[in-house]
């Protein structure tokens, strides 16, 4: 594989990280391209515009990822890109959602930048790593992997409070569009309102956890 061909994907809200990933990410794979965002929606603006990105590195705790629900979305949108999840958060259940939810690796933030550029190429030799204790897939994860991205955006306006009118308005749909999303959405993850797809939606979010940074 040649590394001056590879394009990254670095997604962190702080600009140390960010820094610090790019510089282990050209280091170990001289000549490739590095990008970075600071918010979901300029990671997937980034994604849009080089929908071939060879990885992308994804810290879950940045502005308008609502937890585990950003890496469900960028899953959906983007099936062919690897997301190596980079974050502060160590509970066992995130991490396992984590994997539910497409990620081919998880690393922790205090892990050593030779670790995570190892961890990198092994991902881009087609490995997917395991959580450290294999369970059978959560349910909710297996329901919710039915929903194709304009419903994972649709959702994801839902858990932040906004009703019909503002989804519609944010997405540039009709009402009557997100009307019949949200009964599609109810249907597909078992549920029987609106409240209880919220709740659902929301154990995606992440505990809270100690600010760990390289």
């Amino acid at each position: 594989m040649s590394y001056e061909t590879l394009n990254f994907l670095i997604a962190d809200d702080h600009p140390m990280v960010r820094d610090a990933l790019a510089s282990a990410l050209g280091q170990a794979f001289a000549g490739a391209e590095v990008t970075t965002a600071a918010t979901l929606p300029h990671a997937q603006a980034a994604l849009e515009e080089q929908p071939e990105t060879d990885a992308l590195l994804l810290d879950l705790d940045m502005p308008g990822m609502d937890g585990l629900t950003g890496l469900a979305l960028l899953r959906s949108s983007h099936p062919t890109v690897p997301i190596i999840v980079v974050s502060a958060a160590r509970d066992e259940a995130v991490v396992r959602r984590a994997y539910d939810f497409g990620a081919s690796a998880y690393i922790d933030k205090s892990a050593s930048l030779e670790e995570i550029a190892r961890t990198v190429r092994a991902v881009l030799d087609g490995e997917i790593f395991a959580p450290p204790e294999a369970q059978p897939a959560d349910s909710f994860a297996q329901r919710a992997a039915q929903l194709t991205p304009q419903q994972w955006r649709v959702l994801a306006l839902m858990v932040q409070g906004d009703q019909n009118k503002q989804i519609a308005h944010k997405l540039g749909v009709g009402e009557a569009t997100v009307k019949a999303h949200v009964t599609v959405i109810l249907r597909k993850l078992g549920v029987r309102s609106r409240t209880q797809a919220v709740i659902e939606a929301r154990s995606l979010a992440l505990p809270a956890a100690e600010t760990v940074r390289p």
